[in-house]
């Protein structure tokens, strides 16, 4: 016989099935547009700043925020849009230790492997491609978990845009010091032109051999250079060599077609003597086209790797 309880009266709850906890930080959505604003509102504060007081202490601020500004809102929106459960500490350790240690490779192989010459800029796109892979491999030599195509585009990248953002602080560096002291316009010019640029080169061309490369890495955690491996890092460093080349290209093309000519003995020297009105704009059509369609090329190498990959459009 059973009895049923009195009305009014506490009743037990059986808890249902709760969703585990995400492993991954939560962060509000949108923060890579708000450094973006924030950051560069804060660049234009800094160069308004110095430019008006000449003080001459705020030039690594301003360097820092220029070369970094970039690539670091393109790291956060690769991480907010598709690697979040990568986790943080791997993208810190790929854009700060990759990028430091590519920089570091890449000054040394070109010290020691490099004379100016005709091939230069394919040495410097092989070296510079290489070491941004050795240190790709060497930042997740421990962590086997991170293999497949949405991994090595995001973590590729990362450590592409780490690279471009150390390099393009020298250069601004290089810019600011001159002869007549510090160049302050000069230093404004070359971060606002690789800014603008850095979407477009060391990150994209890492994202493509990166991603190919853990696209390959076998569950044991091992990397294989595999020979879609080996021809996709021929292929970025040829995309990096023209990239690269396109300034003197560009004069080699003005050389040939335009009718008043230019002494071929001092392109070495990467200038144009005495140029015409017709030979200026030449120069900057094909200068420009070059970039843009290196740019495209590499644009649409990298979309097509990650539609082949159904996780990078089920990302968290």
């Amino acid at each position: 016989m059973t009895y049923s309880p009195p009305p009014g009266a506490p009743q037990a709850r059986i808890p249902g099935p709760q969703q585990p906890p995400p492993t991954y930080p939560q962060i509000r959505p949108g923060l890579w547009k708000r450094c973006l604003w924030g950051g560069l509102a804060l660049w234009v504060l800094t160069a308004l700043v110095t430019y008006a007081t000449k003080n001459t202490t705020l030039l690594p601020t301003l360097i820092l925020l220029g070369s970094f500004l970039v690539p670091v809102t393109f790291v956060l929106w690769a991480y907010e849009r598709h690697g979040r459960d990568l986790g943080v500490s791997v993208i810190l350790g790929c854009f700060l230790t990759g990028g430091t240690l590519g920089v570091l490779g890449a000054s040394v192989m070109e010290y020691y492997l490099l004379h100016p010459s005709l091939w230069m800029f394919v040495g410097v796109g092989l070296i510079e491609e290489a070491v941004k892979l050795a240190a790709l491999v060497f930042v997740l030599r421990k962590q086997p978990r991170l293999r497949g195509m949405r991994a090595g585009l995001v973590l590729g990248a990362t450590v592409g845009f780490g690279f471009a953002a150390l390099e393009s602080a020298g250069y601004a560096f290089n810019a600011a010091v001159s002869t007549k002291g510090v160049d302050l316009r000069a230093l404004l010019q070359t971060e606002i032109l690789r800014g603008v640029l850095a979407p477009f080169g060391h990150g994209l061309w890492t994202a493509i051999a990166g991603g190919v490369l853990l696209s390959y890495r076998r569950p044991n955690g091992h990397f294989h250079f595999a020979g879609p491996v080996i021809g996709t890092y021929a292929g970025v460093s040829l995309l990096h060599a023209l990239w690269d080349s396109t300034h003197g290209i560009a004069l080699w093309l003005v050389a040939h077609l335009s009718s008043t000519g230019l002494d071929k003995s001092l392109f070495a020297q990467g200038y144009m003597p005495r140029p015409t009105d017709q030979q200026q704009h030449l120069f900057t059509l094909f200068s420009v086209g070059l970039m843009v369609l290196v740019s495209l090329f590499g644009v649409a190498w990298v979309r097509s790797l990650a539609r082949r990959d159904p996780s990078w459009r089920n990302t968290p």
